[in-house]
């Protein structure tokens, strides 16, 4: 079963929350009713803390089974916090959009084309997937523009299809376009997702939710 939702009001889900398949960073500041929905929905282990003093934790955060990323600005409590349920690498200083700049599974991870390459192949080591560079309709925030689930990836509708292609390229997992939130190309901002099951902004229509079903292998 599957729903849309809205954190305290807002739409944009994924922005405020980060699903690793078997744990969720959500921020403290989240409704009763939207953490529940975390845990009987995606069924994850829900994690509340800020990243570095904010309620932003999914743009702040990635990452898979195997391990977290997180914003070179957090706080030694809001690690610590985290390590508690898996292992934490911390971004350089400056570098603190870790959930935009990050797409990742438990299979592959994709990067903003402008990340060191050194900084690229520790992320790829620590989560223990290749990583490729990447961008999707030219946004280079590959976090943000789309979600990845063990079953399937779902990206910007304008991703054009060299950059599908180098995806294909690393994954073998069904991939597709599609919006949330009425239109919005943002679907990394607007829709929680793991190998159980999804959560979409309040916002999402009928026909969103149709799209990501199918692209995420939740058709029955």
């Amino acid at each position: 079963m599957s729903t849309t939702i809205a954190f305290a009001g807002d739409p944009h889900i994924g922005v405020f929350a980060r699903v690793l398949e078997d744990l969720a960073i959500v921020a403290p500041q989240a409704p009763e009713g939207f953490r529940a929905a975390i845990e009987e929905e995606l069924e994850a282990e829900v994690v509340e803390t800020t990243l570095q003093d904010s309620a932003i934790v999914g743009a702040l955060a990635a990452g898979n089974r195997r391990g977290v990323v997180v914003t070179g600005l957090a706080s030694r409590e809001e690690v610590a916090r985290i390590e508690e349920h898996r292992e934490v690498m911390v971004l350089a200083d400056g570098m603190n959009a870790a959930g935009n700049i990050i797409l990742a599974n438990d299979i592959f991870a994709a990067v903003a084309p402008e990340l060191p390459l050194d900084t690229a192949e520790a992320i790829g080591e620590f989560l223990r997937v290749p990583v490729i560079r990447l961008s999707f309709a030219g946004y280079r925030v590959v976090g943000k523009v789309a979600v990845a689930t063990n079953r399937g990836v779902l990206v910007h509708p304008r991703a054009n299809p060299g950059e599908i292609a180098r995806l294909e390229e690393a994954v073998d997992l069904p991939i597709g376009v599609g919006t949330v939130n009425l239109g919005s190309g943002l679907v990394g901002s607007g829709l929680l997702a793991n190998s159980r099951g999804y959560l979409a902004g309040i916002g999402t229509s009928g026909f969103e939710l149709g799209r990501i079903e199918e692209v995420l292998g939740f058709l029955e």
